[in-house]
């Protein structure tokens, strides 16, 4: 969400000349340990394996973090007897794991302190955190005793009724009653056994406020909300929803056990039809998870399932917490394709909003806003409660009611819809008073351990990551921030905020700027390396290339970018491939491939980039006739056997059945072991396999020599220059690369690139090939280094081989051509290795 916000990313904001001597006294985020796990060793990053971090204290935080002197006044009980465990306020384990961490310890601890306040005041008096996130069975619309019980928060009403068709929207009959809380109820009896408020009939909450207007606004935890099609611009209505037992979906499908890496799809429902209309959650489960699954994912995460007025939002401002988007269907709708999905094998994550709601007063949450104090509101007040770039509310997250709803928000989309986890949206908004608003974060940890950050809405995000656990132990948990803070994906019980993944914002960034701004003689191996490789230490990332922000109109996809209007006319097999598109095919598959195997422990494509969709999304608006032609995805594009869509798709398909083979994604073994500004190359291990990606729009290197770790016979395991994936297949498949070995062993310095052992490679340009080591017998290991020996002698790089020259036989290895079978020569490599 952030691609389009002002937002800018630390790896953004980072000059080469930074990145060069990675800025020792800044830079946090490649924090490693003794063990090194990941490793850059070519070029200035040979820095990287060795980097400790040691930060003056310039600033004491305890007592000075967020503004919460008011704020504590709802959230601590000064009455209470109650002590906080000093183990958990002492003990941090993040100061372990990073001990340039220390000189903040005041601020853990304070934070620590604060949760730990928080999560025994719910203990107390809610006698859980996990009963405390069922305000669904309190609040809204439940049966109990043969009635309609119908609840609301609103401390700023004076009188209350409720409305709606079953009361012909008269609410003279059904005032409400309001408590010492602030909460509103009335109960309805049943009518000759019958609900007095009929299924799927529309109601409202009907309130006078501190001014003595009355004003109807749609319940806050209603579970389904609706439009009239036919009135341009209506507002919504809140509909009562208790489908009688045969109309209720009945999931027949357990949740699939959580993959050791997620392959992330992530998928907007109603525009993912080939036709111009909104399509619905059955449409999308019957058409496009087959398609899904058939490339190779195992997770989607579905973008706008919570209700939002405005399409155009991408579902982004939030109008209705409780309710499924209607545009699709019903919750029984959406509940068919969370169970179709899990039929697959699927697990299925949600985008949750919980970082703003809608500005919307007439249909979304901030009409319960009438002027009241921020303690008797879901937000806060003035300039504190408003996203200038949003035009947005923000959530008080200090408030007893509010930490209720939203905690209970990420229990019933757990429960009720069997959801498989979350990605949290905007939490770089939540984490700083100044909501990352044109923030250069630089790695500084003084930005992030100061008063600017929003400590109250920290602890909301730790009690929010500890009741998402507490109910599915293996549920996949993602905070979408910019920022960097450390110990956003460390567990709580570490001193962080208990996030599993954070998505790799600074990559797809990184290569806009490379594709806008950069000429391909331009293209920095070593900064491509550097962006792809900095993440902290044991806080995972999810990779990607590029975002759905950069889908929407005004703006370009990678592929777009890559071949812009020949995409129209030079896709046809039919027809010789112009220059544009050769190279957009081609960079566009070694981009996404090499985000997945450097990138991070996770990967996420959006909807049609894997087969590199044209154009932009447009949702229906005024200066575009309110169409809906640019708002879906053309499927029949990558189904249409001479287009060359079908090439990037199945190239995408073998990316990730070559994760599901060799499982990179959850490999710690990761060694950049060269980055060659001047062949344009860069040559990685992940695992035991030899990635090669010569990024040069011109030379094939013949004999290129290339480090690894153990020695033996490799064979390709895949190659993107493959004849399946639009290539013209100049590397040989049945090609056996011996190694020879290198320096003295254990003495890096004397090895090739601090590798112990190397092999020879035919390198064409703009591809990428990943080699896997062959097991052999014993017999043939003796014959393999007596073949070794006798080859190392010429240890230079050859020069650069003309494509005519592609046909004469190497001197050092038979080439052939057209061998394009993926990932089955050989057997499986060796287990990880995690000690070098």
């Amino acid at each position: 969400m952030y691609g389009r916000l002002g937002l800018l990313s630390t790896i953004g904001s980072l000059k080469p000349a930074s990145v060069k001597y990675a800025a020792l006294d800044t830079r946090h985020n490649q924090y490693l340990d003794s063990q090194k796990r990941i490793r850059n060793i070519a070029g200035p990053q040979r820095l990287l394996g060795h980097l400790r971090f040691s930060f003056p204290s310039k600033i004491s935080t305890y007592g000075r973090v967020g503004n919460s002197s008011t704020i504590l006044a709802v959230l601590t009980d000064d009455n209470s007897t109650m002590t906080t465990s000093e183990d958990g306020i002492e003990n941090i384990g993040l100061l372990d794991t990073d001990p340039g961490l220390e000189p903040f310890r005041d601020h853990f601890k304070y934070r620590m302190k604060r949760f730990l306040d928080q999560k025994n005041l719910l203990e107390k008096y809610e006698r859980s955190l996990e009963e405390f996130a069922q305000g669904y069975l309190k609040f809204g619309f439940n049966r109990e005793d043969d009635c309609i019980v119908y609840r609301e928060w609103a401390p700023a009403a004076q009188e209350a009724q409720l409305i709606g068709d079953f009361n012909g929207w008269n609410g003279s009959n059904h005032r409400m009653e309001k408590n010492q809380f602030g909460v509103w109820s009335i109960k309805i009896p049943d009518s000759d056994g019958n609900p007095a408020i009929p299924h799927n009939s529309r109601v409202k909450f009907r309130f006078k406020h501190s001014e003595g207007a009355w004003v109807d606004r749609i319940p806050a935890w209603i579970k389904y909300a609706t439009v009239d099609p036919t009135i341009f611009g209506a507002a919504y209505d809140g509909v009562y929803w208790d489908p009688p037992p045969s109309e209720r979906y009945q999931f027949q499908f357990p949740r699939p056990p959580k993959p050791k890496a997620p392959r992330i799809y992530e998928a907007h429902v109603g525009m993912s039809s080939t036709e111009p209309h909104v399509s619905s959650y059955r449409e999308f489960a019957d058409d496009v998870l087959p398609r899904i699954k058939a490339n190779n994912y195992n997770t989607v995460q579905l973008m706008a399932i919570m209700e939002h007025s405005y399409y155009g939002s991408f579902g982004y401002h939030v109008t209705n917490f409780f309710a499924v988007s209607s545009r699709s269907g019903t919750p029984e709708d959406l509940k068919y394709l969370i169970d179709k999905a899990h039929s697959l094998g699927l697990r299925v994550l949600m985008d949750v909003v919980h970082s703003h709601a809608s500005n919307n007063v007439t249909d979304g949450l901030n009409g319960f806003d009438v002027g009241q104090s921020a303690q008797d509101s879901y937000f806060h007040t003035g300039d504190r409660g408003y996203h200038k770039l949003w035009d947005s509310r923000l959530f008080n997250y200090a408030n007893w009611e509010v930490i209720r709803f939203l905690l209970s928000n990420v229990r019933w989309w757990l429960e009720e819809f069997k959801f498989d986890g979350f990605r949290f949206d905007g939490v770089t908004s939540m984490l700083y008073h100044h909501h990352g608003i044109n923030v250069a974060f630089t790695g500084d940890y003084t930005e992030y351990f100061s008063e600017v950050v929003d400590v109250d809405a920290v602890v909301y995000l730790m009690l929010a990551n500890c009741l998402i656990h507490n109910l599915l132990p293996d549920a996949t948990v993602i905070a979408e921030d910019v920022s960097g803070m450390p110990g956003l994906g460390r567990p709580v019980a570490e001193g962080g905020i208990g996030f599993e993944y954070r998505l790799a914002m600074a990559i797809p960034d990184r290569w806009i700027d490379y594709l806008k701004n950069k000429k391909d003689e331009e293209w920095s191996m070593q900064e491509i390396s550097w962006s792809l490789t900095n993440r902290r230490y044991t806080e995972k990332c999810i990779a990607y290339a590029e975002s759905h922000d950069q889908a929407i109109v005004g703006d370009k996809t990678v592929a777009f970018l890559l071949m812009d209007k020949e995409m129209y006319s030079g896709m046809s097999c039919l027809e010789e491939a112009s220059p544009a598109i050769e190279r957009g095919i081609a960079l566009h598959k070694m981009i996404h491939f090499i985000t997945m195997a450097l990138g991070g422990e996770g990967y996420l494509n959006f909807m049609g980039n894997e087969f590199g969709h044209p154009e932009w999304i447009d949702f229906p608006r005024e200066g575009n006739g309110w169409s809906y032609d640019k708002c879906r995805r053309q499927w029949n594009l990558v189904d249409t056997d001479h287009l060359r869509y079908k090439f990037l798709n199945a190239f995408d398909r073998a990316m990730n059945a070559f994760d599901e083979k060799y499982s990179i994604l959850t490999s710690t073994k990761l060694i950049v072991s060269c980055t060659d500004e001047e062949n344009k190359v860069i040559v990685f291990e992940r695992g035991d396999l030899v990635f090669v990606f010569n990024f040069h729009p011109e030379n094939t290197y013949e004999g290129y020599k290339v480090g690894c770790d153990l020695p033996g016979k490799y064979r390709v395991a895949l190659d993107s220059d493959a004849w399946e994936f639009g290539g013209p297949g100049r590397v040989g498949h049945d090609v056996d690369h011996f190694t020879s070995p290198e320096g003295i062993p254990g003495v890096p310095e004397t090895n090739f690139n601090d590798r112990p052992n190397s092999f020879k490679v035919l390198s064409p340009p703009r591809t990428c090939v990943v080699y896997c080591r062959v097991e052999e017998d014993l017999e043939e290991i003796k014959d393999s280094e007596s073949v070794a020996n006798i080859a190392s002698g010429d240890e230079e790089l050859k020069e650069p081989v003309s494509p005519e020259k592609l046909e004469e036989s190497a001197p050092d290895e038979e080439v052939t051509a057209g061998q394009t079978k993926v990932g089955d020569l050989g057997q499986d490599v060796e287990e990880e290795k995690t000690d070098e």
